[in-house]
């Protein structure tokens, strides 16, 4: 044999032998690369982010309650044991929990309870600067009632007005006097009409703090998150508004966590509201942009390719924020699109000029006019919705303004005195509801 043909023979042996040890190596383990647990009265969420897909179990056992979560494909590592320590004392439905590797590339989380909860374990697939996600969010089984919350956030020991005050117009339809009867009076007469105590009812507003929990919303160039300024301004609204008669607030997220934007529109429902109004602070490439804004939901179209743009963006919230998409109701979300009535969008279209004329007197507007375009947030068929964004956080001098206190305490008086002029033109329906 010649030596080259050596060399050949050598060569080929070697690359067999290098394959066949490449063959046979162990796939390189999983790697959880964040974790992060969002703890609220409706639900605690718990986030393993990742830097690949991951094929979980879990079971839940009674006596005391908890759920037991196998990780495959994984190992324990310093991000993972982090979990334990960002349990908080004051979690509604987390008591502890335990890690530990199970047994080879497998990992047993161990969640132990304080109730017992309905779990929804989900992933979610890479988005925005967020690789893989594993969701663990724990409902509890009797979930508290919104109507019921607000009665007991309300202060009821005190008599209510015996009529709508007068910014808010005209009494009600069932208030209003009805015809006098021609029979002729016994003796025994009734006070005059006029005199007898008119029926009134709770006026429910619901405020929506855009974006919360796993979706910051836009972060300003000083490293503002949307999400906490447009909560914080909501929060100083709605003390604001409670200040007023026979008026009540119901925040669709009253903390850092995330509210599916159906679900926004489910709650708003669920407490009957007069109005919805959806607080946002806009970002655009450009940080030059700057002003207030109102929106509108429309039937025809974006109003602008700059409203087209902005309500695709705030729709995209539900991918960032993370939904679990099996466990959506998409023929409600159906209805709900297809319901979306003209008389909705007239009575929107009041209530954001009435904002859009107060946010004018204490910032430059982007628009002089009210926008419209197809956001989600807005669907509810039956409540006039506006969605404002409150200036750019973008812009860097308009970030400045909007984490000070003293102008979020201006915006929410803006925001109140809009909402008061919408209704001192068009005083609530009526309803049959519990006050």
């Amino acid at each position: 044999m010649t030596p080259s043909r050596n060399r050949r023979v050598l060569l080929k042996a070697g690359g067999t032998l290098l394959l066949s040890v490449m063959g046979t190596a162990p796939a390189r383990a999983a790697q959880i690369v964040g974790v992060r647990v969002w703890p609220a009265e409706e639900y605690t969420r718990v986030t393993l982010e990742n830097d690949s897909n991951l094929k979980t179990s879990h079971f839940l056992v009674k006596d005391p309650e908890r759920m037991v979560v196998d990780i495959e494909g994984i190992d324990l590592n310093p991000a993972l044991k982090s979990l334990v320590a960002k349990i908080q004392s004051n979690d509604p439905y987390i008591r502890q929990v335990r890690v530990g590797q199970n047994r080879p590339n497998v990992v047993r989380l161990v969640f132990d309870l304080k109730e017992e909860v309905r779990p929804q374990v989900f992933v979610l697939p890479p988005v925005g600067n967020y690789q893989h996600r594993l969701i663990f969010d724990l409902y509890p089984v009797n979930p508290p009632d919104p109507i019921a919350a607000l009665i007991e956030k309300g202060d009821w020991a005190k008599e209510l007005p015996r009529e709508l005050p007068p910014e808010f117009g005209a009494p009600m339809a069932e208030e209003r006097q009805r015809p006098r009867s021609t029979e002729p009076q016994t003796a025994r007469t009734e006070p005059p009409e006029d005199s007898r105590p008119r029926l009134t009812r709770m006026i429910t507003i619901a405020l929506d703090p855009g974006h919360g929990g796993e979706d910051p919303g836009a972060i300003g160039a000083s490293g503002s998150r949307e999400k906490d300024v447009v909560l914080a301004i909501a929060k100083r609204l709605k003390a604001k508004i409670e200040q007023l008669p026979n008026m009540r607030v119901m925040l669709t997220r009253d903390a850092d966590y995330f509210v599916p934007l159906q679900v926004r529109v489910q709650k708003a429902r669920k407490v009957q509201a007069d109005l919805f109004v959806s607080i946002h602070a806009d970002a655009f490439v450009e940080p030059t942009a700057r002003g207030s804004s109102v929106f509108a939901l429309s039937e025809k179209g974006a109003s602008s390719t700059a409203a087209r743009w902005l309500a695709n963006k705030e729709n995209a919230a539900d991918l960032i924020g993370g939904v679990n998409l099996r466990g959506q109701d998409h023929q409600l979300a159906s209805v709900l699109l297809d319901l979306s009535t003209t008389a909705q969008i007239n009575d929107s279209m009041k209530l954001a000029r009435a904002v859009l004329g107060e946010l004018g007197g204490i910032n430059k507007l982007h628009r002089g006019a009210v926008e419209q375009a197809g956001f989600a947030v807005l669907k509810a068929p039956d409540i006039p919705s506006i969605l404002v964004e409150t200036a750019f956080i973008s812009n860097p001098e308009e970030e400045a303004r909007l984490t000070d206190d003293g102008y979020q305490n201006q915006m929410a008086d803006a925001l109140m005195n809009g909402i008061r002029k919408y209704f001192s033109k068009n005083p609530p329906l009526a309803k049959n509801r519990l006050t």
